[in-house]
């Protein structure tokens, strides 16, 4: 049987795959149920800008122009994928949303939402870790006129009705929907646990230079150096250290504990009343729709070493400290790409 690759999503992580596929001289199709490759990005709060400087969001051999010490934003992005794609020609089949993956006799058999079937030899899972977003039980103690949202369905503060805003989780997005939404509506930021942020440059080089200069990036999540990193999980300041939300007259919180309608309650004991609460506080794993046995534990999600899967020609890809801390930065993809795909060719010449 012709040997053909699979590859499920086109967002960075699975144009990185294409990018080493296609080196390899391997025949693959990528396929995405967006209409437009970058929709990811573009549905995404209109304040996003990256995580990493231009310099660290790349993909393999292709980069972002402008400012390498500056921030992309969400739109910049998108349509940097998009050219990716166009420049070296990657084969993407769009509106193609894989509902059911399962093994079949000769591989895997992916049904696309409109009914048809893609037969592969291997496929590659490189969805992502930002699928679905995580709202806690509390909000089910919310009355019917608190108006809640989430990372993922907040855009602007023009959305907001009229009164406080509470934003739970005070990661970089929760810190920058706080931001966006006090434009319009006092806001409330409930913390979690205490948060370190790093100066954004130092001696006149950013903080990612310096993180990747001294492997900070690149250590294994076992090791000393990665078990740091990972305890701390820290991010750059960026305007967004406590003492600046305040200065912008955000409220800062403790960890939220209960509701009743429309009031909330803190660990501190501290009461306030809202009209809208959006939920920053992470995401989970979609894994409904891959039915293959061994491949998701109904606990930690998709089972893998290092992106590859007990299931025999099944990997992943922008799995979340896959390798190390860059997995889940888009410096992280083209690295972790080259990795998978090794160990793909070799498992074929095993076989």
């Amino acid at each position: 049987m012709n040997r053909h690759i699979l590859v499920i999503g086109a967002g960075q992580a699975g144009l990185a795959a294409g990018y080493h596929l296609r080196r390899a001289g391997l025949s693959y199709i990528i396929v995405d149920g967006s209409n437009r490759v970058g929709d990811v990005w573009r549905n995404r709060y209109d304040s996003l800008t990256l995580f990493t400087t231009r310099q660290f969001s790349v993909l393999p051999g292709m980069q972002i122009p402008g400012n390498r010490d500056g921030y992309a934003d969400r739109d910049e992005f998108a349509e940097y994928l998009e050219s990716y794609v166009r420049h070296f020609e990657l084969p993407v089949k769009l509106g193609a949303h894989v509902s059911r993956l399962a093994k079949s006799a000769d591989g895997f058999e992916a049904m696309l939402s409109n009914g048809d079937i893609i037969s592969a030899t291997e496929v590659i899972i490189a969805t992502g870790a930002f699928q679905v977003p995580i709202v806690p039980p509390i909000s089910a103690e919310l009355g019917y006129e608190v108006l809640q949202l989430t990372a993922a369905t907040f855009r602007n503060c023009n959305q907001l009705p009229d009164g406080p805003v509470l934003v739970v989780g005070d990661g970089t997005s929760g810190r920058d929907i706080a931001i966006e939404s006090r434009k319009r509506q006092p806001v409330l930021l409930s913390a979690g646990k205490p948060r370190k942020l790093l100066p954004e440059h130092i001696l006149g080089k950013s903080i990612w230079w310096w993180l990747n200069l001294v492997g900070a990036l690149e250590a294994p999540a076992t090791s000393f150096r990665g078990r740091i990193v990972r305890k701390t999980d820290a991010f750059p300041d960026r305007g967004l250290r406590d003492e600046a939300l305040q200065k912008l007259g955000i409220r800062l919180m403790s960890r939220l504990v209960g509701a009743e309608a429309d009031v909330v309650k803190f660990s501190d004991g501290k009461l306030a009343q809202v009209r809208t609460v959006i939920w920053a506080v992470g995401y989970r794993d979609e894994t409904e729709w891959v039915d293959i046995e061994d491949a998701v534990h109904a606990k930690t999600g998709f089972v893998h070493s290092e992106g590859v899967s007990p299931v025999k020609g099944l990997y992943f890809l922008g799995r979340p400290w896959q390798r190390n801390r860059s997995s889940a930065l888009i410096m992280g993809a083209g690295p972790d790409a080259a990795s998978v795909i090794r160990k793909l060719r070799t498992d074929h010449v095993q076989a």
